[in-house]
């Protein structure tokens, strides 16, 4: 169970992986923050979920494992923050209940402003301190 200080450290790891220009650190702090077999779950569009429907599945959009996490980071690395437009930033305090840590982040112009969109995270924490799953839910 973490406390609140290594919670809050924590989230700031989590959101400052997702600004990380350096692909080798960015490589190392996935390995460092999530467990093997950590996972990614994330609410997917509406789109996404319409489709689905459409089908008679469940959308749920994972990455498991540091390879797909790391091309899931990657990923919002290269669409959001590396052409310079966007940052993540953790947006107020976590909240920690048992071996679950919360965190909102926003996402905001590199230049500074207002919030162009966010979300809410929720880190399940392994014995070891690191993520053995997060599940992201984007604001609409």
């Amino acid at each position: 169970m973490p406390d609140a200080k290594t919670a809050e450290a924590l989230a700031d790891r989590y959101v400052a992986v997702w600004n990380e220009p350096d692909a080798e650190v960015r490589r190392k702090e996935v390995g460092d923050l999530w467990t093997e077999n950590g996972v990614n779950l994330l609410d997917p569009p509406e789109e996404i979920v319409r489709r689905a429907e459409d089908l008679g599945i469940t959308a749920t959009l994972e990455a498991r494992g540091h390879g797909e996490l790391m091309s899931r980071v990657t990923r919002a690395y290269d669409e959001f923050v590396a052409p310079g437009q966007h940052v993540f930033r953790r947006d107020g305090a976590v909240a920690v209940v048992r071996d679950m840590v919360k965190v909102r982040w926003v996402m905001v112009p590199a230049g500074g402003g207002d919030a162009l969109a966010g979300g809410t995270d929720l880190l399940l924490v392994a014995p070891d301190g690191r993520i053995a799953a997060n599940y992201q839910f984007i604001d609409d």
